[in-house]
């Protein structure tokens, strides 16, 4: 049974390490309910589809988020063997042999916290406005434990600051947007930015230190095991079904439910 924690709780400062080639980044999380705010649950990550393999969860409760493949070529972006995760293994380390030397498309990514996107999900951003929240969450796998099973799990989540529409930038505004987002894989690959949606996290966003397990299997209309919302989750967020894709992503609207969603992100330890 899940339990409903208090709003308001004070946390120390974080350090967020994403490598040798990321600096730290401090902050003091305060995550608290608002009034009309509202929450997106999106899926992110690797997974059996896209690189092969899902991303580690450790004997603790800990995890390694790890991106995508980057499919366009993008200047700058870091491959799996460049970048050493909070565990100080590479994440080569995690992934098939075939992607280790492959860019990473990092996507969202917990530095500056910014998610882009130009397909379909870009609409379901686009419903966002500030002090909503954006929480993600990615597949798992256990690495070197029984504590822990294959399973969907919420990473993290951006306390939304603000949308950018590219479609919607005027040239005037475009330098300083490109300047802003410079860590967003979509601006990174220097292509077009027609259809662009990025969402960014407020100072309070972050990278989750442990996994907080949503998903149970069922099996589907034709019999096949997948990943859907547990009926704990279903509860506490008044939502449910499948939710092994990454589309369509997931409102959670009523107030209650929010208030739910935000006590269980601002329970989680640092």
């Amino acid at each position: 049974m899940i339990e409903l924690f208090t709003l308001q709780h004070t946390f120390p400062l974080e350090t967020a390490v994403f490598g040798r080639v990321h600096m730290a980044r401090l902050i003091r999380v305060r995550l608290t309910y608002r009034a009309a705010m509202k929450a997106l649950l999106l899926r992110v990550g690797i997974d059996k589809g896209c690189g092969g393999t899902l991303s580690p969860i450790f004997d603790d409760g800990s995890f390694e988020f790890v991106p995508i493949p980057e499919s366009v070529p993008a200047p700058g972006a870091a491959t799996y063997n460049d970048r050493i995760g909070r565990k100080g293994k590479r994440l080569s380390a995690y992934v098939p042999s075939s992607i280790k030397n492959s860019p990473m498309h990092e996507d969202p990514e917990f530095l500056t916290c910014t998610y882009g996107d130009r397909t379909l999900k870009r609409y379901y951003l686009l419903k966002l406005v500030q002090g909503d929240l954006l929480v993600f969450y990615a597949g798992l796998q256990p690495f070197a434990t029984d504590n822990y099973n294959e399973a969907l799990y919420i990473i993290g989540y951006f306390d939304v600051d603000n949308v950018t529409e590219f479609n919607k930038v005027s040239e005037a505004e475009l330098a300083e947007s490109l300047q802003r987002y410079s860590h967003n894989a979509h601006v990174k690959r220097q292509n077009s930015l027609r259809d662009l949606v990025v969402v960014a996290g407020a100072e309070d966003s972050r990278l989750l230190d442990e996994a907080i397990l949503i998903s149970q299997k069922r099996p589907d209309r034709r019999g096949r095991p997948m990943h859907a919302l547990s009926p704990e989750m279903e509860a506490l967020l008044g939502i449910s079904g499948f939710i092994q894709r990454s589309i369509p992503p997931r409102f959670v609207v009523e107030q209650q439910n929010v208030r739910n969603l935000v006590a269980l992100l601002a329970s989680t330890r640092l």
